[in-house]
């Protein structure tokens, strides 16, 4: 498994497992397999209501709890952001059943972001997160909250896939030291990306699947993924991408595909922004 170095030293594996719509009752099996498989990197968050279905898994694995990478996620609090965003950490790390986590994101660039990044700031201080980041957080949010506090997101998690492939979000990441991670790699298979015939070409070439060239694109761009399966075989295919790479004309025909927006929502939109933003959990 090749590791990225974030800004504060911590290494993180480029390649691990997502949870996300993976219903509670299924994702302890489906994370016991991704540890069987070889996966170290897990990503979960509060909304998606499986953090102990997670942690089931962990605490049933006999993996050592220093291999893992265990990220989860804080959705928007009510004020006071400061003090609800602790208690909401509380609360994920007790679903985990975890002492400490490895990476905790601020799920969404809305709400009190400052209040929730000054509790986010004080839980790493204390030893309790060992990295702390951001998600879905545009050039502009982003540079807002490192001009403005003491420490500067690890990762920013964002839509990237190979039609939105984020190559300016990217640079602007890596000036302020901030390391780009993808979700929805596969773009959820929008836009036939399984059937997309320059993947498809460039798939055959290496005698590997689509899935397997999207994942080592990202891969050699230095972009942390984290593909979801819940199917055993699926999970394997996606862990086994390095032992190819792909040449500089493959790469460059993948750019060809960028459509420069999201195939989900705009997070700029305000629609998207009213819906989200409104959106509590009930814990």
């Amino acid at each position: 498994m090749q590791t990225v170095t974030l800004n504060n030293g911590l290494e993180m594996p480029i390649l691990g497992f997502g949870v996300f719509q993976i219903p509670p009752e299924e994702t302890e099996r489906a994370v016991t397999d991704a540890l069987a498989a070889g996966y170290r990197l897990l990503d979960t968050a509060a909304a998606y209501q499986n953090e102990e279905a997670v942690g089931r898994a962990i605490k049933n694995s006999g993996v050592p709890r220093e291999e893992l990478f265990v990220t989860t996620k804080l959705w928007i609090q009510d004020a006071p952001a400061q003090e609800n965003t602790k208690r909401a950490f509380e609360t994920s790390l007790n679903k985990l059943g975890l002492d400490y986590l490895d990476l905790y994101l601020m799920h969404q660039p809305y709400g009190d972001v400052y209040g929730q990044w000054r509790a986010m700031q004080d839980l790493y201080r204390e030893g309790r997160i060992k990295a702390i980041g951001v998600a879905n957080f545009y050039p502009d949010r982003l540079v807002d909250l490192i001009v403005n506090n003491d420490v500067t997101p690890a990762i920013n998690q964002i839509e990237t896939h190979p039609f939105f492939q984020r190559t300016a979000d990217q640079e602007l990441m890596r000036e302020h030291g901030v390391q780009i991670q993808s979700w929805g790699g596969f773009a959820e298979g929008r836009n036939n990306l399984f059937t997309d015939p320059v993947l498809s070409g460039i798939a055959e070439q290496h005698g590997k699947s689509v899935a397997q060239v999207a994942l080592r694109w990202l891969v050699q761009r230095s972009v942390v993924a984290i593909p979801k399966s819940v199917r055993t075989e699926r999970m394997a295919e996606n862990i086994d991408v390095f032992d190819f790479a792909l040449t500089d004309d493959q790469m460059a025909s993948i750019v060809t595909l960028d459509t420069g927006g999201s195939l989900f929502f705009d997070h700029h939109d305000p629609a998207v922004v009213g819906r989200l933003g409104k959106r509590r959990l009930d814990h």
